[in-house]
């Protein structure tokens, strides 16, 4: 291995132990990294040590457990803030906050899964609301399985291939059971869940495109699932899908003419 493939290793292997956090709540210790990211201990320790040393992490003596630092909350609030999918949803989500009167919100894509980017909450006593710059994997909750309905197949594949954590007693987990609900969102256009991912709560979503025609987050209306009944989606769903086409269009998704593309 020359030293730049070496260097590349190295960077990959940081990212990753980085990005794990990322994807838990909790305070990690260096077995748990190093199960988790494939890596030995002694790396995963030395690289810990790095971060710890630059603020991304931080270090609990009394545990002898590590979580995110103030360094790793500058850069996710630097993020929010340049992202140019927030930026773009910001009037499409107001208006819609206005239409339905509950907590709407734009998640973008990661690798793998997903992140709210910004919420306009309701006015309403009792409501739904999220946590912006937490990671959510794609098959639970109504904002990331349409995401993950637009992947390719060789994505879908990829992912349904992976452990399915279980958020609630309704998530979806068996893949054959998950393709099924794929489809019949990807031929609707717009995804509904109840309680999948946090229970009381029900959502529906759309996706949003960007200027190559690829999937790259999606808008969703949520709130307390009594309120969140069939006759009240099939009401948002309209001004739903046209939100999500706003933002799509404000990010350079059309055809060579004037009309917007459908997802391939």
């Amino acid at each position: 291995m020359d030293s730049s493939s070496g260097g590349t290793t190295s960077a990959a292997r940081a990212a990753d132990i980085l990005l794990e956090f990322g994807r838990r709540s909790n305070a990690l210790g260096v077995s748990e990294i190093a199960r988790a990211t494939g890596v030995s201990k002694a790396v995963a320790h030395r690289i810990l040590t790095t971060f710890v040393e630059c603020g991304l992490l931080l270090y609990e003596p009394s545990t002898r457990r590590y979580l995110l630092g103030p360094a790793a909350a500058t850069l996710g609030a630097r993020a929010l803030d340049v992202s140019p999918l927030r930026r773009m949803a910001r009037e499409a989500l107001v208006d819609l906050q206005r239409a339905t009167n509950e907590t709407v919100t734009v998640s973008g894509r990661l690798p793998g899964g997903r992140v709210y980017l910004d919420q306009v909450e309701s006015t309403q006593e009792i409501k739904m609301t999220v946590e912006l710059g937490r990671r959510f994997d794609l098959h639970s909750g109504s904002s990331g399985r349409i995401i993950l309905a637009y992947l390719s197949e060789e994505e879908q594949d990829d992912l349904l291939s992976r452990p399915l954590p279980r958020m609630t007693a309704t998530t979806i987990v068996d893949p054959v059971a998950l393709r099924t609900e794929l489809r019949a969102a990807r031929e609707r256009g717009v995804c509904r869940s109840t309680g999948e991912r946090q229970e009381g709560a029900g959502s529906i979503a759309a996706p949003v495109f960007g200027a190559d025609g690829s999937v790259i987050g999606s808008v969703s209306v949520c709130g307390p699932s009594f309120r969140m009944t069939d006759e009240a989606c099939a009401r948002y769903e309209a001004p739903l899908v046209e939100a999500a086409q706003r933002v799509s269009r404000a990010l350079g998704y059309r055809t060579a003419g004037s009309g917007v593309t459908e997802a391939m």
